[in-house]
C-alpha cells in the first residue's frame, strides 16, 4: 500500500499489488477460495474508502480490480477443468497400460522374474513395447517385444500381440504353435486396421522364452527379429542363439515362423531382454550404451549372480545415467531366472 501527496491530496495506491491476490489464487486454489480472495480484495477497496475519507481512490482502479478478479475466478474454474480433464486421460493412459503391461506377481509360472518400463514421453505413460510372463500347464513362458511404430496405432498393435500370446502361450503345448499363432494375430490385426483405412502394415520384433517343467536345465528360445537375451550368471555373460527370423506379422514373406531352439540354462543364471530403447540409448556425446560390457563388469563384481529386480534396477538406473536422464525412445526390460531356493507354487 503506497500512499501519495499530490496537488489533489493524499492518495492511496492498493491496485497493483491487490491485483496479486486473486491472480496467485487462480492458479492455486479452487474457484470459490479464488473468489472468496476476490471479494476480499474488493472489500478491502472499500473499506479504505471508509476507513480513510481523504483518500482518492481511482473508479478506473477499483473496475480494474473487479476485472482482475472476475478474470481470476474463470482462470481458476479453467484451471481446475483442465486438470480433470488430464487425470482422466492419465488414469486411461495407465488403463492402457494395465492391459498391455500387467503386473506381474513375485514367483509367477514358478520363476524369479522382474519387469520395468519408462516410456520416454513420461506423460503418455505407454507405448510400442511389451512383455508378460504366462503360467501354463507347460511351464512358464515369457514374452518381450518392441512394435514398429509409435503412437495409438502401435498401442493398439501391441495388444493384439500380447493378446494372442497370452491366449496360445497358454493352451499350447509346442512354442512352434504359439509362434505361429502370435504372427497369424498380428496379420489379422493388421487386415482388420486395413479396412479402417490405416494402410501401414505393422510388425513387432520380439523374443519369445519358455522353461520346460520337465527339463530345468534348458530354456526354449523364440526370436523374432529382436536382439538376443544376455544371460548373466557364474560363469560370465553369454548372449543366447541369435536368428534372422522374420518379425511377428512377417512370416509370410519367408515362408515359416522363427525356429525353436532349445539352449542350457543353469539355476545360477538371469536371463535378460531388452528393447531397443536399452541399447540404442545414447549419451550427449552419441555414444551407445554398451549393455554387455557393462553387464560383464557387473558378473565379476558378484560372481554369484544379481536377482532379477535388482538387476532391472541397476540396469535402467545405468542407462538413465549414460543419457543424462534424457531418453529417446521407450525402455522395457524383463529378467527371468529359475528359482535358486524352494518357493510356495503361486497356483497351489
Amino acid at each position: 500500500m503506497i500512499f501519495l501527496v499530490g496537488e489533489l491530496g493524499p492518495s492511496i495506491r492498493v491496485v497493483n499489488w491487490l491485483l496479486m491476490v486473486p491472480l496467485l489464487a487462480a492458479g492455486v486454489c479452487s474457484p470459490w477460495m479464488t473468489a472468496f480472495f476476490a471479494v476480499l480484495v474488493l472489500g478491502l477497496n472499500r473499506w479504505i474508502d471508509v476507513v480513510h475519507p481523504e483518500a482518492v481512490i481511482r473508479t478506473e482502479d477499483f473496475l480494474l480490480q473487479v476485472t482482475a478478479s472476475v478474470l481470476a475466478v474463470l482462470t481458476s474454474i479453467l484451471r481446475v477443468r483442465a486438470y480433470t480433464y488430464v487425470r482422466h486421460l492419465q488414469s486411461s493412459a495407465e488403463a492402457t497400460r494395465e492391459v498391455i503391461l500387467r503386473p506381474i506377481p513375485p514367483g509367477w509360472g514358478g520363476v524369479d522374474s522382474a519387469a520395468r518400463y519408462q516410456a520416454a514421453d513420461v506423460e503418455a505413460q505407454v507405448g510400442g513395447d511389451f512383455y508378460d510372463v504366462l503360467d501354463t500347464p507347460f511351464g512358464a513362458r515369457v514374452v518381450l517385444g518392441d512394435v514398429q511404430g509409435k503412437g495409438l496405432p502401435a498401442v493398439s498393435t501391441a495388444g493384439a500381440v500380447t493378446g494372442a500370446f497370452r491366449e496360445a502361450g497358454y493352451h499350447e503345448r509346442d512354442l512352434d504353435v504359439v509362434a505361429w499363432r502370435m504372427d497369424n494375430g498380428l496379420v489379422r490385426h493388421n487386415r482388420l486396421r486395413e479396412a479402417c483405412g490405416d494402410d501401414m502394415e505393422r510388425f513387432a520384433t520380439a523374443v519369445v522364452l519358455a522353461f520346460p517343467e520337465n527339463d530345468a536345465d534348458v530354456v526354449e528360445v523364440v526370436n523374432f527379429g529382436h536382439e538376443g537375451p544376455l544371460v548373466i550368471g557364474p560363469q560370465g555373460v553369454r548372449r543366447l542363439p541369435e536368428q534372422a527370423g522374420a518379425p511377428i506379422g512377417m512370416a509370410d514373406l519367408v515362408g515359416m515362423t522363427p525356429a525353436v531352439r532349445r539352449v542350457p540354462f543353469g539355476r545360477g543364471e538371469t536371463v535378460l531382454l531388452v528393447t531397443d530403447g536399452v541399447t540404442e540409448a545414447r549419451s550427449p556425446t552419441g555414444e551407445y550404451f554398451p549393455l554387455r560390457t557393462w553387464l560383464e563388469r557387473l558378473a565379476a563384481d558378484e560372481p554369484a549372480g544379481v536377482a532379477p529386480a535388482r538387476l532391472l534396477n541397476l540396469v535402467l538406473d545405468a542407462v538413465l545415467d549414460h543419457t543424462h536422464g534424457r531418453l529417446t525412445d521407450d525402455v522395457a526390460l524383463l529378467a527371468v531366472r529359475r528359482p535358486t531356493d524352494t518357493h510356495p507354487d503361486p497356483r497351489a
